[in-house]
């Protein structure tokens, strides 16, 4: 018997970043390292996919990112949906560009999720807009963590 417990390994302290991929805008959010709680990020404007890569890029190197969670749109049947195409060539794309891997979580009802809370909340329709993909983006990266 040995006076000390093994050796464990150290758990990573890379955060998460979690993307809640769409045509205007990527909702995005980051964990804290020790991958407990989701915080909402400034919405990333989508402008041309070689922009939208260089951003996140900047992002994954400044933030210490060690792992991408992107939203895959789910149908309620639990299949892949026509965007789920998309999403994925997006994944391809930012994981061959900033080296980090990038995991598919379902996204079911984070939208809904997320409009909810901000009707309840009071905020206008024009801030609820912009603040929907943001709260989509947390609430997909806090199920991601509640789930490990």
């Amino acid at each position: 018997m040995t006076p000390f417990p093994p050796e464990r390994p150290t758990p990573d302290l890379s955060r998460i970043l979690a993307l809640d991929l769409g045509k205007r805008r990527i909702g995005l959010a980051i964990s804290d390292p020790l991958r407990i709680t989701a915080q909402g990020l400034p919405n990333l404007v989508r402008t041309r996919i070689r922009d939208d890569l260089d951003a996140l890029e900047q992002i994954v190197r400044e933030r210490e990112v060690g792992l991408i969670l992107l939203g895959n749109p789910m149908n309620m049947k639990g299949t892949e949906g026509r965007q789920s195409v998309w999403v994925r060539e997006f994944a391809i794309a930012a994981e061959k560009r900033t080296g980090v891997p990038v995991k598919l979580w379902d996204e079911r009802l984070t939208s809904v999720e997320a409009g909810r809370v901000l009707r309840s909340s009071g905020i206008s329709i024009e801030k609820r807009a912009a603040a929907v993909d943001r709260l989509s983006a947390m609430i997909l990266l806090q199920s991601y963590l509640d789930s490990l």
